[in-house]
């Protein structure tokens, strides 16, 4: 029936915003409630899936703002919704992110402390501020990927008398420098170099490993879960103290970083130390965006405690100091 003449025209724009709204509410929650779901189902799944894995806490922002667009346009299944899913981001974040294998260093006295440096000088670049931080630390032991040629020379003039190395270019390049003696240990082949040891701290054998997987990129997934699926190998192996430290490309919310977790009961330091969500990647935006992908983890009688992540100039990476103690 048309309306009478003179009669107003039925308000449209109003039910028109509120129907955008929604299905702009609808379109954020159903991509974010994919990535919630691979998380609950501990699958890292396909792209882009991995890649925002590795900022699953960020992912309430969007999901708070498309709660507010369901709550203007009047759609209470998206307010449920949109509740429903930050709960659920909520527990991943406070809890499950956390988890860590059950065990710890046991009882018993101190028998060695080590100071543990980390850090990704992005194909050498911050090799001169590592050298700082190396100075200013003291560090026992430092793990460092991305180290080329030059930045290699440079490190081992840095006064370690012991060392291990994949020397090459560009990122293959990675160095372990140690006060204590070395000798030498397989390490895990990948892409990039990754390097293995073992150190003898005042007559105990610290298996040290450093770790350099593939990122997840789209077309390199599948080697990303293969190197992460050796070192998480090695780690099985190993009954003794281990060490593994370096960027390993994977935060908590992968199903691939905390599977080497479980297969070798190791424990991620940062979280021991009270800072399991802190940051080291992309260091530019770290202090208030950013994913922990670079670790130092531990296992068989080591703790970790004092963790401290060190912005560095010209590395897209923070480094990572942790004491550690040997029981």
């Amino acid at each position: 029936m048309a309306p009478r003449p003179g009669s107003p025209a039925p308000p449209r724009g109003p039910a028109l915003r509120r129907l955008a709204a929604a299905c702009v509410a609808a379109l954020a929650l159903a991509g974010i409630g994919v990535v919630v779901g691979f998380r609950a189902a501990d699958s890292d799944g396909v792209t882009p899936v991995p890649q925002l894995l590795a900022f699953l806490p960020w992912l309430s922002v969007p999901t708070a703002l498309a709660l507010l667009l369901a709550v203007a346009a009047r759609w209470r299944t998206g307010m449920v919704w949109g509740a429903l899913t930050l709960a659920v981001l909520g527990w991943f974040v406070l809890h499950q992110g956390e988890r860590q294998p059950e065990g710890g260093p046991g009882a018993g006295p101190v028998t060695a402390r080590l100071r543990v440096l980390t850090s990704n000088v992005e194909f050498g670049g911050a090799t001169d501020g590592l050298l700082t931080a190396i100075r200013r630390e003291r560090p026992d032991i430092v793990f460092v990927e991305e180290c080329e040629y030059r930045c290699s020379a440079a490190l081992l003039d840095a006064g370690y008398p012991y060392h291990r190395a994949v020397a090459s270019a560009g990122s293959r390049g990675s160095l372990i420098l140690s006060r204590h003696p070395l000798r030498g240990a397989p390490g895990v082949r990948a892409t990039m170099g990754m390097p293995g040891a073992v150190a003898d701290v005042g007559g105990t054998d610290i298996r040290l490993q450093l770790a350099h997987p593939m990122p997840p990129l789209p077309d390199q997934l599948d080697v990303w879960r293969r190197e992460l699926g050796r070192l998480a190998a090695l780690a099985e192996k190993e009954t003794g103290p281990l060490v593994m430290a370096g960027d390993f490309n994977a935060s908590a919310d992968h199903a691939a970083f905390r599977s080497l977790l479980a297969a070798g009961r190791l424990r991620d330091g940062a979280r021991l130390s009270g800072s399991p969500r802190t940051a080291s990647w992309p260091a530019r935006t770290a202090s208030v965006f950013g994913a922990q992908i670079d670790h130092v983890l531990v296992s068989g009688g080591l703790d970790a405690h004092g963790a401290r992540f060190l912005g560095l100039p010209d590395t897209d990476h923070r480094a990572l100091v942790m004491d550690l103690t040997l029981r």
